[in-house]
């Protein structure tokens, strides 16, 4: 694979990752959205989906890694490092394009959502209100969740532990059941299998931090929601980032170490 198709693999099959994912986050929260309060189910699911789409779209031009932390673990099984910073940019770009496409095919919902009192706040909004001032607080913003990920508990440990177990599982996966033939990417049927693992990490590990498990999936968005224009944002979470960019590159990493010793 040349370095041009690693890039705009990544950078089509992340954006195509976070606008069906973070499309179903929106279709989830947003208050005119039909799918609103569709609950966890449709949020796993959707992501496992957006994994699935994304990997067939992306595997033929550049493996399929989609998150820094398969990157980095594939660099650490081979001990072959001269394409990530490639595989990096493309997929942080195109998980900051996914986003602001999130944002455009549901510009209304998020106009609607942002300037109803009822999740904002403000003179005659009643005690709902009262969340959002909490989580604006905490440094979240009302729709920061369709973009990035936070926890429901603030535990600086709990929360990178919840990270770090969750992209060890994707990962073992990866590496033991997913790979193409080469060994550099996603095949065909290992995308069907890591889109069931995210799903099922969703299901089992997804409650306390909202299962990044990918630091361009929640770094990339979250950038784009500290940029767009949206009315009544609140903030971007900021003391938070680092938690889903750290915890699963540290995962990845044990994975492939584990991988390396156990199975290679």
């Amino acid at each position: 694979m040349s370095s041009s198709d690693i890039f705009i693999g990544e950078t089509i099959g992340t954006a195509i990752l976070i606008l069906l994912g973070g499309g179903v986050c929106a279709a989830v929260t947003l208050k005119a959205s039909k799918a609103r309060n569709a609950g966890w189910l449709a949020i796993a699911f959707g992501w496992g989906f957006a994994v699935m789409t994304a990997v067939y779209i992306a595997g033929p031009l550049s493996g399929a890694h989609l998150n820094p932390a398969v990157t980095v673990a594939l660099a650490i099984k081979d001990g072959e490092w001269s394409n990530v910073p490639v595989y990096f940019a493309g997929e942080f770009l195109g998980a900051m394009i996914g986003a602001a496409l999130v944002w455009v095919a549901y510009y209304g919902q998020f106009h609607a959502h942002l300037t109803d009192k009822e999740i904002v706040g403000g003179p005659g909004a009643q005690t709902t209100a009262a969340k959002a001032v909490e989580a604006q607080e905490k440094g979240a913003g009302p729709v920061l969740g369709i973009f990035s990920t936070g926890p429901e508990i603030r535990n600086t440990a709990q929360n990178l532990a919840t990270e770090i177990v969750g992209t060890f599982v994707l990962l073992l996966a990866v590496l033991t059941q997913g790979l193409n033939g080469a060994g550099d990417g996603l095949g065909v049927l290992g995308g069907l299998i890591t889109a069931l693992v995210v799903v099922s990490i969703g299901l089992s590990l997804g409650g306390p931090t909202g299962y990044a498990i990918n630091p361009a999936r929640d770094l990339g968005p979250r950038i784009v929601h500290a940029l767009l224009p949206l009315p009544n944002k609140g903030g971007s979470d900021w003391s938070y980032a680092w938690i889903p960019v750290v915890g699963p590159l540290i995962g990845g990493a044990l994975a492939a170490g584990l991988y390396n010793v156990a199975f290679a």
